[in-house]
């Protein structure tokens, strides 16, 4: 039983050390470290959100999203890996054909990360049983130490794309060696900057259908947890709410830290005796615990009724959407009033506070949890659509 099989949050917890240690020399590298990638295979969690048959404990929504939240408050890239790669894998895991499963993980003993782009920009030529693709995709998340690579595509015929009886293509996912994929030195960023994110491309690479899934399916070839069954769109809301609140409550246990001690120039005692920082400081708190609640309710809450045969309606996938996108709202909303409080301490290259305010801003850019999430589920709950695509 590996180290995460019991307890994810308590074998993230155990990487405080080997993080604070190689945070900065991650950003430097603009990938995560040799010594931090073999600290995150030694605690297990690169395998525990597998299915059990690719290695994995199977773990719920609640264990999920606390331990995501351990991750991003060590740090900002520590924690987007640990969204991107460690559902990546338990992604290909559940939904590759049977054939694909056993040349990715069994043919590797399961040590196998996966990381990349889900969004089909490529184009699959439909061939002898497969697909030849090309295409070119930006921020491939956890892609500098990541064995396989994901590729979202779309398949064509005599290079038109398929349209399926709704009208509209189907969205597959490739999953590559890495061998077979070009890489381009283009992760300049501002922030989240030790995540390796590259941006890479496929030229005419043959990829055979066992290695292929389609990316909206909820029907896991494996793995009996009901997450696998709401499918990697709830997964992936559920990594970026949790990321998103971990950031936040970094920059605010370091600025509580802070204030007990600093005396701003000019005033005769610390900041935390300032009643403009207490309420402050109270009330993103609260905004902080509320997001918190809010998304693992939600979470466990759909997972529930998914575990007692109930369909994950489209409402039910609106909501964990908006519950994601609030609480990265909120977690942009805390770290603003974070670093303008910390004063000078925030605007010191190199440590957690400038780091974390650089990360989340850079996180929050992310389309997943942008303006459109908003627009899509309002139109479910006001009954002006039936369902909206990608929700």
């Amino acid at each position: 039983m590996s180290l995460a099989a019991a307890a994810g949050p308590e074998a993230a917890r155990r990487l405080r050390a080997v993080t604070a240690a190689e945070a900065g020399p991650s950003e430097e590298a603009r990938t995560l470290t040799p010594r931090l990638v073999d600290a995150l295979w030694a605690s297990g969690l690169l395998q525990w959100a597998n299915p059990a048959e690719a290695g994995g404990s199977e773990p719920g929504f609640a264990e999920l999203i606390e331990t995501w939240m351990e991750l991003a408050w060590q740090d900002g890239s520590l924690g987007w890996i640990g969204i991107a790669n460690l559902p990546s894998a338990a992604a290909c895991a559940a939904y590759l054909p049977g054939d694909g499963f056993g040349a990715v993980f069994t043919a590797h003993d399961n040590r196998v990360t996966v990381g990349g782009q889900f969004f089909p920009n490529g184009v699959g030529e439909v061939t002898d049983g497969g697909y030849r693709i090309t295409g070119a995709w930006n921020f491939g998340s956890g892609t500098g130490h990541a064995e396989y690579v994901a590729a979202g595509f779309l398949p064509a015929v005599d290079g038109e794309v398929v349209v399926g009886e709704d009208g509209l293509p189907p969205l597959l996912v490739a999953v590559v060696p890495r061998r077979e994929v070009t890489f381009a030195d283009g992760w300049h960023v501002q922030g989240l900057r030790g995540t390796g994110s590259y941006d890479y491309g496929l030229t005419d690479v043959l990829v055979p259908e066992s290695r292929t899934f389609e990316l909206f399916t909820r029907t896991p070839e494996r793995g009996s947890a009901p997450v696998y069954a709401m499918g990697l769109m709830s997964i992936t809301a559920a990594g970026h709410a949790s990321w998103a609140l971990g950031v936040a409550k970094s920059m605010l246990d370091d600025v509580e830290d802070l204030a007990r001690t600093r005396v701003r120039m000019g005033d005769e005692s610390a900041i935390a005796h300032k009643p403009t920082f207490q309420h402050g400081f109270a009330h993103h708190l609260a905004m902080w615990r509320a997001a918190r609640l809010l998304v693992l309710d939600t979470f466990t809450g759909a997972e529930r009724g998914v575990a007692a045969g109930g369909e994950l309606t489209p409402v039910r996938r609106a909501d964990l959407r908006l519950a994601a996108t609030y609480a990265t709202e909120a977690a942009r909303a805390i770290v603003t009033w974070a670093h303008l409080v910390a004063g000078t301490a925030a605007i010191r290259e190199g440590t957690r506070l400038e780091r974390a305010f650089r990360d989340l801003y850079t996180g929050t850019q992310h389309a997943f949890i942008g303006e459109k999430t908003y627009l899509d589920a309002a139109r479910i709950h006001l009954g002006l659509a039936e369902d909206q695509l990608g929700l």
